[in-house]
């Protein structure tokens, strides 16, 4: 099957330790109080794990698992269990500090704080996702919010903040400037940044996201009586594949999936992480239609787990998202109708690509008895982008 003509497709072997030091980096507990707060917020379900048979048998591997996260929520994307769940935690540990008791987060997330809480203005900078779910926390708690976006972000994902009550500051910069500037302004005025991504005296409300990620990979292994083979995850800052490479190794132990984190080659931090052994920041120069991987700098607390537990960084052109944001949209056989963002099907358009490429099926042990994990980490976040991709633009 030919979905898109053959991609170059950029590899580099992680060390895939299996260090037991993810432990120390995030604990077991901490997925288990993310689980039980966040599975007691009104409207949680779990989102659907589907079978695409149909696509499998034709790149000629045994079972392609797609883990939807479009309905997450209502808010279109798994960031909804990170953000929102740190910026609860920010506020458990900033009124304990004031009332000199502690708070639980149920009491918090009830209004029993409301006063405290309006005084706390929490911020980040984001791509889209991340500053939309930590805007509907904010809203919830009935906490004021401001969101930096860098100038490639699309107004559609920007006005769905404003509509959850949050201030949006456009700048002129990428979204490493908009994470500068948000800690900058966050320092000035007494605000508490909500990041996903770590830097040194910083890592608590990243480890909370990671933590908030991990009810996805929850839902994934309690609905499978047999670890995949393979795990496929987008890159960005490192936070998503860091928290389900860990959440799958305390699970799985030695049978856990070998994980492949997926970058686009125009913002592949974790990728030149990989190859030079250490982490790296990249420049970022062009802008990749994967907006929610667009990210120069790897969160150090998750490159600590990534450096352990991925086997392989790979990195994809942006030439082969469009065309599989449409193979979704447009099924083959009976697989089902899944209509997904630019960032969802990173793994999916690297999957595609390697299952193409004998050298590289080989160098990933992807055969006829693979049975991958995809992380569909978003749905259509911008109806305006999904339709232009729909009606066959690749550059949008």
């Amino acid at each position: 099957m030919n979905v898109f003509a053959k991609a170059e497709i950029q590899h580099a072997s992680g060390s895939s330790t299996f260090s037991s030091s993810i432990e120390r980096v995030l604990p077991k507990q901490e997925f288990e109080h993310a689980w039980t707060e966040i599975t007691a917020w009104d409207g949680y379900a779990a989102t659907p794990l589907v079978e695409l048979n149909a696509l499998a048998k034709t790149l000629s591997i045994s079972q392609i698992l797609y883990k939807h996260e479009g309905p997450r929520f209502g808010l279109g994307s798994f960031k909804a269990l990170g953000a929102a769940y740190a910026a609860l935690r920010v506020l458990q540990r900033e009124i304990s500090r004031i009332t000199g008791q502690g708070a639980s987060l149920s009491s918090i997330r009830e209004g029993g704080h409301a006063e405290i809480c309006y005084g706390i203005t929490l911020v980040s900078a984001t791509d889209g996702n991340h500053g939309r779910s930590l805007a509907w926390g904010c809203h919830r708690f009935g906490v004021p919010c401001r969101i930096y976006i860098h100038a490639e972000v699309s107004e559609g994902r920007a006005q769905a903040m404003r509509d959850l009550g949050a201030e949006v500051i456009r700048i002129d910069g990428d979204y490493d400037a908009s994470v500068a500037l948000a800690r900058e302004e966050a320092k000035q005025n007494g605000w508490f940044v909500v990041s996903d991504t770590s830097w040194p005296g910083y890592s608590e409300p990243p480890r909370d996201v990671m933590a908030g990620y991990g009810v996805m990979t929850r839902e994934i292994y309690q609905a499978l009586d047999q670890a995949p083979t393979h795990i496929f995850l987008q890159g960005g800052v490192g936070g998503l594949a860091a928290s389900v490479a860990a959440s799958l190794r305390q699970y799985w132990g030695k049978d856990a999936p070998r994980v492949v984190v997926v970058e686009p080659e125009l913002a592949a931090c974790l990728y030149e992480s990989a190859r030079r052994g250490m982490a790296t920041t990249v420049n970022i120069t062009e802008e990749t239609i994967m907006a929610g991987l667009s990210c120069g700098e790897p969160s150090p607390i998750a490159w600590g787990i990534l450096e352990k537990e991925a086997t392989d960084f790979l990195t994809i052109p942006d030439s082969i998202v469009a065309p599989t944001v449409r193979l979704l949209a447009r099924p083959l056989g009976d697989d089902p109708i899944i209509e997904a963002g630019e960032s969802a099907v990173a793994g999916l358009a690297a999957l595609i690509a390697a299952c193409q490429d004998p050298e590289l099926s080989i160098i990933l042990g992807l055969n006829a008895q693979s049975r991958v994990l995809l992380i569909g980490s978003e749905g259509v976040t911008d109806p305006e982008i999904f339709d232009r991709i729909m009606a066959g633009h690749d550059d949008v």
